[in-house]
């Protein structure tokens, strides 16, 4: 047994050309605040860093400041992505030992930092690709976000209901999901929690494997996915050539009302992919009885999936970014905590008629 827990997601670090820019879309789209800030003005020479949260979400963009800085590999390889997926733990240096005893490359030994709020203990590994893991203890830390970093009295924003991070997940090349999956058993104690296979997930086209890895209080869920032999380009595969190689596709924020929330971000501008009327006239037949109003969820192109704990509502955007890499999931569950496994095939289709349109199925 490990001697820490961990208690959650801490914050998600995006790599950024111009974390500027990038903190105002996800403030007018997203409904995010600017809270913290770090950079020139706070001493820091290499790299300027927004803090952005929603209740419990937080969104930490960062962009590096010099033509020497490491940072700039990430960008070229991956354009605007995912380096950091943190935890919330009691004990940094716990954790970090526990991690590389079973085998985690280490990225960063723990270190206590401190200002006048406090300390924080960091301490980081390397999972796949070239995301990282950080371990944040901050049980004696008072103040905004970490050491370093000056509060921002940002301006009111359209709050959307977006209250935590339901699921983080993982592309990986064929053949690669086991061993990941494997790592986070073995490294970090997690579990298996849910699993499909290209019998489950597939159209005329495409398919893939997936399997959700899950921390001892299931409050971090990460799928791992990987592609399946299809007769075209899966969706997985595209985002692997684009992206460069295994790196996270797409974060998944809960909402307790996805009508409400939906359709304020579709009002920011937010593009979601679109699903045909077919899907809604078989909806009832396939899931049962919802609360909601299936006029309204086709208006917005909201899915519905179900499982003998409840049903589940979601829905994806388009890819934020110029390569067809990230995109962000809007979710809400009343009783299912399954991954609509009902939906993919819907989704997959959807996917790939965007493919087709960038050449790409």
């Amino acid at each position: 047994m490990s001697d820490f827990q961990i208690h959650g997601t801490d914050y998600v670090q995006f790599i950024v050309g111009n974390a500027k820019q990038a903190a105002r879309y996800y403030e007018k789209l997203y409904g995010f605040k600017i809270v913290a800030y770090q950079g020139l003005e706070t001493g820091n020479r290499v790299a300027t860093s927004y803090l952005l949260q929603q209740n419990k979400i937080r969104l930490l963009l960062t962009t590096p400041l010099t033509p020497e800085s490491p940072l700039n590999d990430h960008l070229y390889r991956h354009g605007d992505a995912v380096k950091d997926v943190a935890f919330w733990v009691d004990n940094a240096r716990a954790a970090w030992e526990y991690a590389t005893q079973r085998g985690a490359e280490s990225v960063r030994e723990p270190e206590k930092i401190s200002d006048d709020h406090g300390s924080v203990v960091l301490s980081a590994i390397k999972t796949y690709g070239d995301t990282l893991h950080t371990f944040v203890e901050r049980s004696n830390y008072n103040g905004i976000f970490i050491p370093g970093f000056e509060a921002v009295n940002g301006k009111d924003v359209q709050n959307t209901g977006l209250n935590f991070i339901d699921h983080i997940v993982g592309n990986q090349p064929d053949g690669q999901m086991e061993p990941v999956v494997n790592w986070y058993q073995e490294v970090l104690n997690f579990h298996r929690f849910w699993t499909v296979d290209d019998k489950d997930i597939s159209t005329e086209y495409s398919s893939l494997r997936s399997i959700v890895v899950a921390n001892d209080n299931e409050r971090i869920k990460m799928p791992i996915n990987e592609p399946a032999d299809g007769v075209k380009k899966s969706q997985i595969q595209e985002f692997v050539d684009y992206y460069g190689g295994a790196g996270v596709q797409h974060i998944a924020m809960a909402t307790k009302d996805i009508i409400t929330t939906v359709r304020q971000l579709r009002e920011n501008g937010v593009d979601f992919l679109e699903t045909p009327q077919s899907y809604y006239d078989a909806l009832l037949g396939r899931v049962g009885k919802i609360d909601e109003d299936i006029k309204i969820l086709s208006e917005l192109g909201i899915l519905v999936d179900a499982d003998k704990d409840g049903y589940m509502l979601q829905i994806f955007t388009k890819p934020i970014l110029d390569r067809p890499t990230v995109f962000f999931e809007i979710i809400q569950r009343k009783g299912s905590q399954s991954f609509g496994k009902g939906n993919f095939k819907a989704l997959f289709e959807s996917i790939e008629r965007e493919q087709a349109r960038r050449g790409n199925l």
